[in-house]
């Protein structure tokens, strides 16, 4: 393992921002593995984390293909990691909407920069990311619609769910969409939680990071039964909104089946107790998302249903 400086700001007054990786392998680039972005993205770090120490025993074991070179990047933003901002402190953006990055822009653009220059080589890219609004999801792996991601490859992660979603304009200034535009196959993995650590779901996603390895050869890894994904469309994800605005109390929780009709949530007034309002479930499915915030904001999809 070699631990090395991707990118670094000199500080005047404290110490200095580094954004640092660990390297396994000294073959061709073929495996870069991206964490937290953002200042609450403590599970994706906690991912990444252990990937290191899994990947640093694989490699005194001598189960790494000699040929390749596996990077991984806990951390793209220390400083708002320290202070708890979820984007970069100063100027509240956000360093996954900079990408490819400019090194005479803004601090986040030089910041974007100086990791796609080192990263944008890799034959596999995969991000550990969050979603928008703050909830929990079923783990699965998510693939844009266009580029050189595909289905097959993202199916050899065996999570539960393979998610094709319609790129956006927006997508264009993120890391996903610039490392295929570089020729990078990308997936984005997205673990239960985000802000706080949950153990399962991240031992979920370190296997199938290695289940991954396994399967393209870059790793020698012993795994015993199947892991069929079932591979759908953003577009299939039914919202669930609210009408109003208030605490909102969920009756169910995420991976759970329902029946049409199956009260799903409560939003709660906030004053004297009251429940203004009952989301039920619009058909038969499973709970895929679940806002975790205890208030909601009225129409809010809060649920997402598949």
């Amino acid at each position: 393992m070699k631990k090395k400086i991707i990118y670094e700001i000199k500080g005047l007054y404290r110490d200095s921002f580094r954004i640092t990786g660990f390297e396994f392998g000294k073959g061709k680039k073929s495996l870069c593995i991206v964490g937290s972005m953002r200042g609450n993205e403590v599970q994706q770090l906690y991912c990444c984390s252990q990937l290191v120490k899994k990947f640093r025993q694989l490699e005194e074991e001598r189960r790494i293909r000699p040929d390749v070179k596996i990077l991984i990047i806990p951390c793209c933003n220390p400083y708002s990691i320290n202070t708890q901002k979820r984007f970069w402190t100063i100027d509240n953006t956000d360093i996954n909407r900079m990408f490819p990055g400019y090194d005479l822009g803004e601090t986040t653009q030089r910041i974007a920069d100086g990791i796609f220059s080192q990263i944008k080589d890799y034959e596999y890219g995969i991000q550990f990311t969050s979603f928008y609004m703050p909830g929990e999801f079923i783990p699965h792996v998510r693939l844009m619609d266009e580029g050189y991601s595909d289905v097959i490859t993202a199916m050899k992660f065996g999570m539960p769910y393979v998610v094709k979603r319609t790129v956006r304009p927006y997508d264009t200034a993120t890391l996903n969409y610039n490392w295929q535009v570089w020729n990078t196959k990308a997936y984005s993995l997205y673990t239960s939680t985000t802000s706080r650590i949950d153990k399962k779901s991240a031992g979920q996603a370190v296997l199938s990071i290695l289940r991954f390895c396994k399967s393209v050869g870059f790793v020698k890894y012993q795994e015993n039964g199947d892991h069929p994904s079932i591979v759908i469309s953003d577009k299939e994800l039914i919202s669930v909104r609210t009408a109003k605005s208030g605490i909102f109390e969920p009756l169910v929780k995420v991976g759970d089946s329902v029946d049409e009709g199956t009260p799903l949530a409560e939003i709660i007034n906030p004053y004297d107790g009251s429940v203004m309002e009952t989301l039920y479930a619009p058909r038969r499915g499973t709970l895929f998302f679940m806002h975790s915030d205890p208030i909601t904001y009225a129409e809010t999809a809060v649920i997402k249903m598949v």
